[in-house]
């Protein structure tokens, strides 16, 4: 049965993402030209990212940063983050960079809903808990994506945006994935794409669909708090984790993991 539904969810993967990018390619092919008008070099951000099992695969993004933005070693991006360019903070706030990742989606490296993808430097600092979220393919969006798509906002004061991930972003972000695939179906992932695209025009009305949803599907008291994001974000333990965050570089003990 969990064969037959993945086969299902890749066939209904491979034609929305191949309807998406025919319609969307004289879209695409404008935004391309004006991120190349702006400096001369390439449009597109190719990265390494942590997929299913673990296995790295190259993620197709429009860029919005500076060339060789990202030998800074700073992999969380603050909004006011100085490597953005003026062409950039439009494909951020727009998602635009979204679009290009569905030819990840085509190939296979992704699937439309699914935890987000991460960079190898935070997946090895992954507790055993939140291993499980690299066991299914990564996803352009799911309940995390909405509930945090202010991220940048979030890590716009703080003076390390690394470890402000880790402590704010983070324990929420992997509880979010990890319910979403307890519960994964189709007819979740139709809702959670829809709920997407009433983020565009109402992030606010998204966040209470978004708590809805997971209220139907039995989300614990402290997940709904989350997703509803009323109250400010206190640093929290990673989930698989007993202490917060202190060291970016350290990898959470064995000894701090959760029974």
């Amino acid at each position: 049965m969990k064969l037959f539904n993945n086969w299902i969810k890749r066939v209904f993967d491979f034609i929305a993402a191949f309807s998406g990018l025919l319609v969307f390619s004289p879209f695409l092919t404008a935004v391309l030209i004006v991120i190349w008008l702006q400096d001369f070099k390439s449009p597109f951000y190719i990265s390494g990212r942590v997929g299913k099992n673990e296995k790295v695969f190259r993620i197709v993004k429009l860029r919005s940063m500076v060339t060789g933005a990202d030998k800074s070693g700073v992999d969380s991006t603050a909004s006011n983050d100085a490597r953005i360019t003026v062409v950039g903070h439009v494909i951020r706030n727009y998602k635009l960079d979204e679009l290009s990742q569905l030819w990840n989606v085509l190939k296979g490296d992704m699937s439309l809903v699914g935890p987000r993808p991460n960079v190898q430097r935070e997946t090895d600092l992954y507790t055993q808990k939140e291993k499980e979220l690299l066991k299914v393919k990564p996803g352009i969006t799911d309940f995390a994506s909405i509930v945090f798509a202010d991220e940048g906002q979030i890590l716009s004061d703080k003076e390390n945006p690394d470890l402000a991930y880790n402590q704010l972003i983070r324990p929420g972000k992997s509880e979010l994935g990890l319910f979403y695939i307890q519960k994964q179906s189709l007819f979740l992932d139709i809702i959670i794409i829809l709920i997407t695209l009433i983020s565009i025009i109402s992030r606010e009305q998204a966040l209470i669909l978004i708590t809805f949803v997971l209220k139907k599907l039995g989300a614990s008291t402290d997940l709904l708090l989350v997703s509803r994001r009323k109250a400010p974000l206190k640093p929290m333990p990673p989930v698989g984790a007993d202490t917060v965050v202190t060291d970016r570089i350290k990898k959470i003990s064995d000894h701090d993991h959760r029974a």
